[in-house]
């Protein structure tokens, strides 16, 4: 496992962080997410971003590691002739470093492997900025109170109620994270003459659902407007305009009722 590591702090260097993705009009890469399968924390119904904690504890339950085994499994299926066409060159695996992606990612590596589907550095990336959400001090409580964050978060995606980590933040570090990484695997692939990567971006429930919103062009504050990414499911992520209508139906309910 290789490790890249990135400090992020609750604020932003400006008002808009999205526009790390705003300004491309593509990437020279393929995307796509994998939440973590089922975890003990998920079973127990508690919040777990703590990196001093999530990183050692919380890993996969039974199911869990059925459900990320199928879904590796699935996904070495689906891009195996993709790649025999020269699609992609291979898959790239990029993981939060907490145990529950970890160990996610590599059933996912173990599938690609077995399927003979070449792995970037032909291994696991584990990257700091894929962690989850930090929920401050409703770390190790009810999840029942990812709610109350979220009720926030749609009227003010900077806040930091309760110790939590901004929306904003969440969106900075991790487009920013996707145009390096883009930038890359490119220069491996450019360097080679070869296809474009698949990537796989292994992570968590809120972190994927708000690093969706730079992908689609939409503010971060209406991340959880977008499906519902379950545990163990790939999603594609693709550039889209397809934000800015949703934006802008957002500004007009908002001058209109004061609220979402």
């Amino acid at each position: 496992l290789v490790t890249n590591s990135a400090a992020f702090s609750t604020t932003t260097s400006n008002n808009n962080p999205n526009k790390l993705l705003l300004a491309k009009d593509n990437l020279h890469n393929s995307y796509c997410a994998l939440r973590h399968g089922q975890s003990l924390a998920n079973i127990g119904k508690f919040i777990s971003s703590d990196p001093a904690i999530s990183t050692v504890e919380h890993g996969l339950s039974e199911f869990g590691n059925e459900q990320a085994r199928e879904a590796g499994e699935a996904f070495a299926n689906d891009i195996l002739p993709r790649i025999s066409n020269n699609e992609y060159c291979g898959v790239a695996i990029f993981s939060s470093d907490f145990k529950r992606a970890k160990e996610t990612a590599q059933h996912l590596a173990d599938a690609c492997l077995d399927a003979s589907i070449p792995l970037y550095k032909d291994e696991i990336i584990l990257e700091t900025r894929l962690r989850e959400r930090n929920f401050g001090e409703l770390n190790g409580g009810s999840d029942s109170r990812y709610q109350d964050v979220w009720d926030i978060d749609i009227s003010n995606p900077t806040h930091n109620e309760f110790g939590v980590e901004s929306v904003y933040s969440v969106v900075e570090r991790t487009t920013n994270m996707v145009l390096e990484i883009d930038e890359e695997l490119s220069v491996t692939s450019e360097k080679k003459g070869s296809p474009p990567w698949k990537c796989v971006l292994v992570a968590h429930g809120d972190v994927l659902q708000i690093l969706q919103t730079g992908f689609r062009k939409m503010d971060g504050s209406l991340h959880r407007t977008l499906p519902h990414l379950e545990t163990a499911t790939v999603r594609d992520l693709e550039l889209s305009d397809e934000g800015f209508a949703a934006i802008m139906r957002y500004e007009v309910c908002l001058k209109s009722n004061g609220k979402p």
